[in-house]
């Protein structure tokens, strides 16, 4: 994102902000993270693009020379395997913009995040219920 510009309010304000070697990928990884949670909720948070479903669903961004995705801790752990060729973080993967984006591993790490998420939702309502 340019230093110049004002801080985006929506996801295309944000992808706007960049060449379009760099919007198109991101137009990827927006249309990936959409078929794989189409009931999720795009907003801007952190000045990120942000997914949300039942609270925060996955992050993304672009950087000078990778994609930043933030899956949260738990989507980084459950597919450590397959991030093993990326750096990752905590609750951050990073993706070489020299190397293709992985869509499909995109699209595993989104639904299991939707699930989890419906899933804790589940399981808070419940528990409301037997409270309440």
């Amino acid at each position: 994102m340019n230093a110049n510009q004002s801080t985006p309010k929506t996801i295309d304000e944000y992808i706007a902000g960049f060449p379009e070697d760099i919007q198109k990928i991101l137009q990827q990884i927006r249309a990936t993270i959409r078929q794989a949670a189409p009931d999720a909720e795009e907003t801007i948070k952190y000045q990120m693009p942000t997914f949300t479903l039942e609270g925060n669903l996955v992050y993304f961004a672009a950087f000078k020379k990778h994609i930043g995705f933030y899956p949260v801790p738990t989507g980084i752990e459950k597919f450590k395997k397959e991030l093993s060729a990326y750096k990752t973080a905590k609750g951050s993967v990073q993706f070489p913009l020299d190397h293709p984006i992985p869509y499909a591993l995109i699209t595993k790490i989104t639904k299991f995040r939707v699930k989890e998420n419906l899933a804790k939702a589940k399981a808070k309502k419940n528990k409301k219920q037997k409270t309440g």
